[in-house]
């Protein structure tokens, strides 16, 4: 009895005292020239296109044509939303939003896009907790997403607070899976199953519900103690991959029990003197993962960095010594 215990205090204290998440490799940047209401808030790969949204236009979404240039030009594809449906969302929670679409535009709040393997287009809308999809040709529509999805998360502690709802979303290639999250207070992650017309639970949606602070990286002005949260999702090889924007990582989970498995962080690169902006948390708000490496898009909300660059940045990380599977 005293051994085991004597193993699980050292089991325990070993995973106290790990070592900080390894550190990814910034190979480029890129500023986005275009972006109407800027805010760029998520990235998806769609072939050999990019897309991107922003949490200030209702109409539009962007694509991105990758390449060695500083400067990407953004195409404006103008798309044509449909009423929200009733999601079961409280009436107070939907009236906040509405109200700050006057402040700062953007009622529908675009948080994060993703496709799947036949280029459909699936965008994330924060303030009503829904998700549209965009064909490739054909008219927007919102999914219909059952009633218990909603239930379950706020019954968790997550969707409880004005503009802490979904923050990403990642699609299979098949477009029968959708993985969500939540952005904070708390966070989590849920995973919605296509079942012929409706999206729904297959038993339980909710696959991690965590409150709970952690320190900003040292490298981080006045670092102090935030909220966990998570900022976009990739899913990639089989495996989901979390944006942690305060704790400036990426990690690798299960994508049935979100299991953490691996972090990596990009603060080392992110929190350079030139690369700095003057606000109090982390900026990362989109994430593609693939064989070569990672793309993180940042959101400035309009505010210049230590270098005084304005326009949305996307940063390209390459991947880590022995790729993404690779184990500590």
């Amino acid at each position: 009895m005293r051994n085991g215990f004597a193993l699980a205090l050292l089991l325990w204290a070993g995973a106290v005292v790990a070592g900080p998440a390894p550190e990814l490799k910034l190979l480029s940047e890129h500023v986005v020239d275009g972006m109407r209401g800027g805010n760029l808030s998520g990235l998806a790969m769609c072939g050999g296109d990019m897309w991107t949204v922003s949490d200030r236009d209702d109409d539009r979404i962007y694509r991105l044509k990758p390449s060695a240039e500083k400067a990407w030009p953004a195409e404006v594809v103008d798309i044509d939303v449909p009423p929200v449906p009733d999601n079961g969302l409280p009436w107070g929670l939907r009236s906040r939003t509405w109200a700050a679409s006057f402040v700062r535009g953007g009622e529908l709040d675009f948080e994060g896009i993703s496709c799947d393997s036949a280029g459909n287009r699936y965008v994330v809308s924060e303030a009503h907790a829904a998700v549209l999809q965009v064909p490739v040709a054909g008219a927007a529509s919102w999914l219909k997403i059952a009633p218990p999805m909603i239930r379950q998360a706020r019954a968790s502690g997550m969707l409880l607070h004005f503009n802490a709802l979904f923050e990403g979303l990642a699609v299979n290639p098949a477009g029968d899976q959708l993985w969500l999250a939540a952005e904070r207070e708390r966070r989590g992650l849920l995973l919605i199953k296509r079942q012929q017309t409706v999206w729904d639970c297959d038993g339980n949606c909710v696959l991690l519900s965590e409150a709970g602070q952690e320190m900003q990286p040292p490298q981080f002005a006045k670092a102090k103690a935030v909220s966990r949260d998570f900022a976009d999702l990739s899913l990639f090889n089989g495996k989901l991959f979390t944006l942690e924007r305060n704790a400036f990582q990426i990690c690798r989970r299960d994508p049935q029990t979100a299991k953490v498995e691996r972090c990596w962080s990009f603060a080392a690169e992110a929190l350079q003197d030139n690369r700095r902006y003057a606000q109090a948390y982390g900026l990362a708000e989109a994430l593609v993962v693939d064989t070569e490496g990672a793309w993180i898009g940042l959101d400035n909300n309009d505010g210049p960095r230590a270098d005084g660059e304005e326009r949305p940045i996307i940063w390209r990380f390459a991947a880590p010594e022995g790729g993404w599977s690779a184990e500590p």
